[in-house]
């Protein structure tokens, strides 16, 4: 499934950074989310599914210590152009080259939509590990009263209620430190989570 998501993408590549590929096109709400969680970490952040790198760019000129990760070669290149004060690779978010307890935090921005439910588990476990004691992971997704799929424009991709993702996070020793949601006119619903990552003997599996 990973080959046909990055193959999809490398397609697109260059209409998909024209389009979504700036800051210009982040809600304001979002904007305001992810810069006051990144600058307030003390330590590396990882923007995970990095694209073609403009959170990545962004934080870095503010000063937070951020490396984008992307399995996109082309998303990539666009990056390392676009934004030279970034700093940019080619990597799996299932196999992250950090060593495990040494990221203050893991921003995931829309970069798990395409998982199906069946595999998000071993993403945020593999965020679990690489991110220290108390490390935070914020992730950005579609929201829906359901787990179901719909047909994005680059692949298939699912909506996820907010209740059921928490309850994914905590299976990965994820506490929940605050939830979000957004409609408007024209936009699939928006969600984001704020999670902590914890010991595992205090992480609460659903039943």
């Amino acid at each position: 499934m990973a080959l046909d998501i990055t193959a999809a993408y490398a397609r697109r590549a260059v209409e998909y950074a024209e389009q979504l590929g700036s800051m210009t096109s982040v809600h304001p709400a979002d904007l305001q989310l992810v810069t006051g969680w990144a600058e307030r970490l003390d330590g590396p952040v990882i923007d995970a599914g990095c694209g073609p790198g403009h959170w990545t760019g962004y934080l870095a000129e503010r000063g937070v210590n951020v490396r984008g990760v992307d399995l996109v070669p082309s998303f990539i290149d666009h990056a390392r152009r676009a934004y030279p004060k970034g700093f940019f690779a080619v990597g799996d978010l299932g196999a992250l080259p950090e060593t495990a307890g040494t990221v203050a935090g893991v921003l995931a921005w829309y970069s798990l939509i395409h998982h199906k439910p069946g595999s998000l588990r071993g993403a945020h476990a593999e965020f679990a590990r690489v991110l220290r004691p108390g490390g935070e992971l914020l992730l950005g997704f579609f929201e829906g009263p359901a787990v179901a799929q719909f047909d994005h424009a680059v692949a298939t991709a699912y909506f996820w209620p907010v209740d059921a993702l928490n309850d994914e996070l905590r299976a990965a020793h994820f506490d929940i430190i605050e939830t979000h949601t957004r409609t408007g006119p024209g936009h699939r619903p928006h969600g984001a989570i704020l999670a902590r990552v914890c010991a595992p003997e205090d992480a609460v599996v659903p039943r």
